[in-house]
């Protein structure tokens, strides 16, 4: 199920930026999707105890972990941010790169994003915003399924993604861009309510 579109025109980020705040949306190639409502717990608990992981491995490499909702702008070339028509918003992501760092937006590719899966943003985020992360050069893109404890994990060869790496949410998984830097699932899955078998 992917997500419902705003209209059928094209639009850039000038247009999002004038748009009332009671809804929020993503652009891909100027196609305004709306977003999910308001994630469910279990989201939110996999996406803050990865992002307290990273932030504590992460405190004096000169790293950013954001969490969503983050501006993050993909543009094309060097549009203006104002013409840029790809923006999204991770739920969780590093950006290594302090001058892509700006006061309301991320503008480039992060360095490594992670989405949680859900029933409503499951095709959206392993198809459209895949293609958008691999054209933009997202060196690393991970899709996590906590109810199936399930991780695919797409890393960027300079060109495009390949195939992902898929595995199940158990003991740690190295974040390859970051050297050094793992995620431990068992505290996740605790919080959670599920086991490691």
């Amino acid at each position: 199920m992917g997500y419902a579109l705003r209209d059928n025109k094209r639009h850039t980020y000038g247009d999002y930026r004038a748009w009332p705040d009671d809804a929020r949306y993503e652009l891909i190639d100027g196609a305004a999707f709306l977003m999910a409502p308001a994630p469910t717990i279990a989201h939110q608990t996999v996406v803050f105890e990865v992002a307290r992981q990273l932030a504590d491995a992460l405190d004096t490499r000169g790293c950013r972990v954001l969490v969503a909702p983050v501006d993050v702008l993909l543009p094309r070339g060097d549009e203006t941010d104002a013409e840029v028509e790809t923006l999204v918003q991770p739920d969780l992501m590093v950006v290594c790169d302090a001058t892509k760092i700006g006061t309301h937006r991320v503008r480039g590719a992060p360095d490594w994003i992670m989405e949680v899966l859900s029933p409503s943003s499951a095709g959206h985020d392993q198809i459209v915003k895949l293609a958008a992360y691999e054209r933009a050069g997202v060196r690393e893109y991970w899709l996590v399924q906590p109810t199936d404890r399930v991780l695919a994990i797409y890393r960027h060869d300079g060109r495009s993604y390949g195939r992902a790496s898929i595995s199940e949410l158990d003991a740690s998984t190295d974040v390859g861009v970051l050297p050094g830097v793992s995620i431990d699932w068992a505290p996740v899955l605790a919080k959670l309510g599920l086991r490691e078998a």
